[in-house]
């Protein structure tokens, strides 16, 4: 797999999430998938997907820095939205907060089959007090 075809891939998987085209996430997620370690497999990473969403009604993904380098990819993905409620613990309540994921995948045969996941939590925070 070329870095470009990754790339492609990984920007098709973002427009997948921002979509919510929730039946076409197998195309990009391995049936097996890892979250931060735990094996949560393609079901599992749709619930938190599709939870994310119902919590942050305006949620989208936006990829700020895009490294791939295969079979991996990382990635700078940028927030600015407004959950409903508490957002990574945190009494969010209806404010608009901007923050970023670093996030980082390995792909196999073409599919992300791990996750490794890192919230600017701070950010968050800074703008709660």
């Amino acid at each position: 797999m070329t870095t470009a075809h990754l790339s492609d891939i990984y920007r098709n998987y973002i427009a997948c999430l921002n979509a919510q085209d929730w039946p076409k996430l197998g195309q990009f997620v391995d049936e097996d998938v890892r979250y931060n370690g735990k094996r949560v497999g393609l079901s599992g990473y749709r619930e938190m997907l599709e939870e994310n969403f119902r919590d942050i009604p305006d949620l989208a993904f936006n990829i700020d820095v895009l490294v791939t380098e295969p079979p991996r990819v990382a990635s700078r993905l940028i927030f600015d939205c407004t959950p409903k409620a508490s957002l990574f613990g945190l009494p969010v309540n209806g404010k608009r907060v901007s923050f970023s994921e670093n996030v980082f995948y390995e792909f196999r045969d073409g599919r992300i089959a791990d996750v490794w996941s890192v919230i600017d939590k701070a950010a968050i925070e800074s703008q709660l007090g």
